[in-house]
């Protein structure tokens, strides 16, 4: 029987990294994992959809803003399925870079189902039908999430869909009805609108990007409907069918019942852990309500030797909050000093057109906290970078303490604010005021002049609004 220092199970963001750390502190390691090495992220959800957003940025760029840009085509021509063939060029790429890894840090790879059958032994049957035996000193958890369905669905794959057959379909839906409007509902907006689909979304939450700042969900909302995006707020699904040309979903709000009609159904309402039928609560090891397992600040479990990251802990369902969780996981193994993560403050990111990006408290957060804040704007039409490539929809938002410029927060929505989030995500990591961001000098003309431009806003001394 092989023995280990630290059992990997779940090769995701959150897996991986966490066997990439532990290897790399002189620990024999081994990952293993049902499907594929990179996890949902790689093979079918973070990597491949950006690819495809790609693509849909130079789709809507030739649809719709030919004419501000001076040009024009008789006969356009957008080939869907080879935008799907790039993405997965794309995945597949960073999929053997992963395995690549593996091999670089002596990390053995096993491929197969793995549960439990003590707080220190895996059984492991392989893709192959064998089965095999290992032990370990430490087993970290990282399973993640599968999608959750609404009571009485049938995902059939071809009418009725998750995101796993959303993001390997070459078929460009005609119509579409997407039921959920968090990041995975916006960004197939996104992508299958750019193409010309006729995208229907249906959020029961009374706005869509719920979990967002309300006014960047307000100015979402404006931008999709500009867009042709039909957006169905504060409306719930009761019942989904198949027909012979599609699907109808039945749904009901304020306003009455009424059935939607469209070629295909894609169900995006969030998550569920994969904590199930590994054997954990067989051993011990404890579970929530939810059946996330449960976890300290250390990624430790109430079972000594048995850790847990990633999805599967529910603390926030993102492929960087995972990768963190195995770094920090790794590091308590071999007893190094640590600090706790602090996911209030981790950044998020949505890749719809306008782009969504945020930290830390929501300005209705900030205020119920308790404390004085001030709340600093700055649009992004008046931004020279932002108007010369004709993407001037959106704002930059920061919520800061009054009394000590601390940064409690702040929301984005606009081009590239992915891309803008690690200057004021460091700031707060560091503890720097808002006045030690408007000291920094940003290059011009840049679209980071918006986030200087907005802390200027906070206390009261803006230049350009």
């Amino acid at each position: 029987m092989d023995e280990y220092d630290v059992a990997v199970i779940g090769a995701g963001p959150g897996g991986y990294v966490a066997a990439i750390r532990a290897a790399q502190l002189d620990l024999k390691t081994v990952i293993i994992d049902k499907e594929w090495l990179g996890g949902v992220c790689l093979n079918i959800g973070c990597i491949p959809s950006k690819a495809l957003l790609k693509n849909a940025e130079v789709a809507a760029l030739l649809r719709e803003q030919g004419k501000e840009f001076g040009f024009s085509f008789e006969n356009l021509k957008l080939d869907y399925p080879s935008a799907v063939k790039r993405s997965r060029q794309v995945s597949d790429r960073l999929t053997r870079g992963v395995g690549f890894l593996m091999k670089k840090n002596n990390i053995q790879v096993i491929s197969g189902a793995a549960w439990l059958k003590s707080q220190d032994t895996v059984i492991i049957k392989g893709n192959d039908g064998q089965e095999q035996t290992l032990k370990a000193n430490n087993i970290i958890i990282a399973t993640g999430s599968q999608v959750a369905l609404l009571p009485g669905t049938t995902i059939d794959g071809e009418k009725v869909i998750t995101y796993r057959e959303a993001i390997l379909q070459e078929k460009l839906p005609k119509s579409v009805i997407i039921i959920g409007a968090g990041a995975i509902g916006l960004e197939f907006a996104t992508i299958w609108r750019s193409y010309g689909s006729a995208v229907t979304l249906v959020e029961m939450l009374p706005r869509i990007a719920p979990l967002e700042d309300e006014e960047v969900s307000k100015e979402l909302q404006k931008a999709f409907s500009k867009r042709g995006i039909v957006c169905l707020t504060g409306t719930r699904v009761q019942k989904i069918e198949t027909t012979a040309a599609g699907v109808k979903v039945t749904v009901s709000s304020e306003e009455g019942e009424k059935v939607l009609e469209a070629e295909q159904a894609l169900v995006a309402i969030g998550f569920k852990p994969n904590s199930l039928g590994l054997g954990l609560e067989e051993i011990g090891v404890k579970l929530t309500e939810r059946k996330h397992i449960d976890v300290d600040d250390r990624m430790a479990t109430n079972i000594p030797g048995i850790w847990a990251i990633g999805d599967v802990t529910g603390k926030l369902l993102l492929a960087h909050t995972a990768s963190a969780q195995g770094v920090l996981c790794a590091e308590n193994i071999v007893g190094k000093t640590t600090s706790p993560i602090n996911y209030a403050m981790i950044p998020r990111a949505i890749f719809c057109q306008p782009q969504v990006a945020s930290f830390g408290y929501t300005e209705a957060q900030a205020r119920e906290l308790g404390v004085p804040i001030k709340v600093g704007k700055f649009p992004y039409q008046a931004n020279g970078k932002a108007l010369g490539l004709g993407e001037s929809t959106g704002f930059i938002k920061i919520i800061i303490d009054e009394r000590y410029g601390e940064i409690l927060g702040a929301h984005m929505i606009g081009p590239e604010v992915s891309e803008l989030l690690p200057e004021l995500t460091l700031a707060q990591k560091n503890e720097l005021t808002i006045q030690e961001v408007m000291q920094n000098i940003h290059a011009h003309p840049t679209l980071s002049e918006a986030i200087l431009e907005a802390a200027e806003n906070a206390v009261g001394r803006s230049i350009h609004i």
